[in-house]
């Protein structure tokens, strides 16, 4: 359908659990928005009916009227001011490649999520892509909700987070995001830049470990148990703490006060206890959203290669002891017979090889490297002794 909506159009890129409820909840309350899915014949109901059918609560609906609905990536952008990207993280290369011929001077694009890296690798594939457009590139912390598609034009959202940091490439951006994501959620607050929503991802912490701790009992009930609630037992809960300390290290190796998962679910939900098994037990937005049917599923091949391999690639470089994260990817490789460590985001992929932190930390604010320190050697020694 083709209503003449005013105001901001929007373009949404990913059809899955994320990209339908994020439709649907914006073309409910008015906005003019296109969705993109690479495979036709996913989206194919969703043209049929012209929108998407969203569950809000046990009892309430609404219906979202879509504009465009297309896997013509260039009709679904053109015209757009928000390319909202709502893909796995593994996906965002292809993304990148695939809008680089057609974006369009003003544009902004956020990945949400950005998971850790994502703002850097999209703008290294641009580049090499030879896109000239005047695009602000950003990224989310995490996903605004807790969303599942549950038919083919319906989606339900079981909780939206109360506030979700997001940053621009380069950081002096972010305010001219932010001003245009405040029309429609609010709940984007700054974040001081790419590096602090980059390893700020609680993906890392969560996603793999449940999963790779509960690979028996996914692959013997084909994921028919609560993932965040039976999936965690106190056991897993301290797994998932190691994972976080190491995360938190490597942030501060980096001079970034990153948040602990315990900090974090008092934010974004209102979750506390004293330890994270406590905490996760207490969120009431991971009740009902049950285990991934498989162990091919995004918590392992999206958040391993694109959460896990870059943090433990800065773990390296700044002298950080990963051994916890590096045991989750290890078990990754195993279990798929692939080599996540090279098909991750390296330091080359976000466009990171050889940088000093003083050089990093310009790049993410200012979007330039920061010429070399005169004193070299102490810069060395400084990093050295992180």
């Amino acid at each position: 359908m083709h209503n003449e909506i005013t105001g901001l159009r929007i373009a949404i890129l990913g059809a899955g659990h994320g990209g339908r409820a994020m439709a649907a909840d914006l073309a409910a309350r008015g906005f003019y928005v296109n969705l993109w899915n690479r495979t036709p014949e996913h989206i194919k109901a969703i043209q049929t009916r012209g929108g998407i059918e969203l569950q809000i609560k046990e009892d309430q609906r609404v219906f979202g009227p879509l504009q465009i609905v297309s896997s013509d990536i260039e009709k679904v952008i053109d015209g757009v001011q928000l390319l909202m990207v709502v893909v796995p993280a593994s996906a965002h290369e292809y993304i990148a490649r695939q809008v680089a011929p057609y974006l369009q001077d003003g544009q902004i694009i956020v990945l949400n999520p950005g998971r850790t890296g994502g703002a850097l690798e999209f703008r290294c594939v641009l580049k090499s892509e030879g896109c000239t457009a005047d695009v602000i590139i950003s990224e989310a912390e995490t996903l605004l909700f807790a969303s599942r598609a549950n038919g083919p034009a319906e989606a339900r959202i079981f909780r939206r987070k109360n506030t979700v940091p997001l940053a621009a490439l380069p950081a002096i951006r972010t305010p001219e995001v932010l001003d245009i994501l405040s029309e429609v959620y609010p709940q984007f607050v700054a974040a001081d830049n790419v590096l602090h929503t980059s390893l700020n991802n609680m993906g890392a912490v969560f996603h793999p470990a449940i999963t790779m701790l509960n690979a028996g009992w996914i692959e013997s009930t084909q994921g028919a148990f609560q993932f965040y609630v039976e999936g965690v037992t106190r056991s897993t809960a301290r797994m998932l703490e190691v994972i976080d300390r190491e995360r938190v290290t490597v942030a501060a190796s980096l001079g970034i006060r990153a948040q602990t998962a315990l900090e974090w679910l008092a934010t974004a939900y209102s979750a506390k206890g004293e330890n994270l098994y406590e905490a996760m037990h207490d969120n009431p937005g991971y009740q009902g959203i049950m285990a991934p049917r498989s162990l091919r599923h995004r918590y392992i091949m999206e958040d391993v290669p694109c959460s896990l391999v870059p943090i433990a690639e800065l773990g390296r470089r700044f002298g950080v002891n990963v051994w916890a994260i590096d045991s989750m990817i290890q078990m990754a490789c195993s279990v798929h017979g692939t080599d996540y460590f090279h098909r991750g985001r390296t330091l080359e992929r976000m466009g990171l090889t050889g940088l000093r932190i003083n050089e990093i930390t310009n790049l993410v604010n200012f979007g330039d490297i920061a010429p070399p320190c005169d004193d070299t050697e102490s810069d060395l020694q400084a990093e050295t002794a992180l």
